[in-house]
């Protein structure tokens, strides 16, 4: 089945090649992976979004519906496109549910934090208490180097002067560096990693699996990728959301028709 245009438009260049790095001399630190790279999205400085493996169609949606009247369909047709569109704009979600998409994500711990608040799939992390630490950090590019504007609830975000930005640079870089090293102190001195941890910053890097089913993804694509949420974590959110488009495309399609509302 060929994908819809809208889904093939917003895939389009979405997926590009990453060359692995070489391996850590430490082979349990959270370094960027030996992997495949053909699905791998490149996020923020340090980050990535993989899909490690997808059982995931839009034919599992149809034939998890029509299950209600015993009948299985091995291809899809016009009749099916319809029935997920209705399914979505009626907000019968279950259908969505019989899939699996699993995600190999590396993000700032404060992502991170963001992200697990979405309760509707597994998480697997990187811990810092049996592994040494990345000494990757987060230090944004100029451009997203903003200013708060507003109250509680209905900020908005505006870029600061281009001094003030890069000055705001430095002062990260110049903490993470110096927490960095106060860990590397701790436990060359014998401290425990799973209390030398504590110096490291939320900028630090982690990473972790996410399996999720394609109605809570739209769930956290909906919120995570919507103009009001943390643009870091946006980005990760729009990368899961490419994804998404590329594996379920009719789905996608009628996710987007329905004003980005999951079912």
């Amino acid at each position: 089945m060929a994908r819809s245009d809208s889904a093939a438009s917003f895939c389009k260049g979405a997926l590009r090649h990453r060359r692995d790095p070489p391996l850590d001399s430490n082979p349990v630190s959270a370094t960027s992976p030996s992997v495949p790279d053909t699905r791998t999205i490149d996020v923020l400085d340090h980050g990535f979004v993989r899909l490690d493996e997808a059982m995931a169609s839009d034919l599992s949606v149809v034939n998890a519906a029509r299950v209600s009247f015993a009948r299985r369909k091995e291809e899809m047709d016009d009749s099916d496109r319809g029935l997920i569109r209705f399914l979505l704009r009626e907000r019968h979600g279950t259908p969505f549910e019989h899939n699996a998409f699993r995600f190999h994500i590396r993000a700032p711990i404060f992502v991170v934090r963001e992200w697990m608040r979405h309760r509707v799939g597994s998480f697997n992390e990187f811990s810092m208490r049996y592994a040494r630490a990345s000494d990757d950090f987060y230090v944004p590019e100029a451009d997203d180097v903003r200013t708060q504007v507003g109250k509680p609830g209905s900020y908005s975000f505006e870029p600061v002067e281009p001094d003030l930005a890069e000055k705001a640079r430095q002062e990260l870089q110049a903490v993470y560096e110096a927490a960095f090293a106060a860990y590397e102190r701790l436990v060359e001195q014998g401290v425990a990693r799973e209390l030398a941890r504590a110096v490291m910053p939320v900028g630090a890097y982690t990473e972790f699996y996410w399996t999720v089913n394609a109605r809570s993804l739209m769930n956290f694509v909906s919120l995570r990728a919507a103009e009001t949420a943390q643009r870091e974590i946006r980005r990760y959110a729009e990368a899961c959301e490419r994804f998404l488009a590329e594996e379920m495309p009719i789905t996608y399609e009628a996710f987007v028709g329905a004003d980005r509302t999951p079912p």
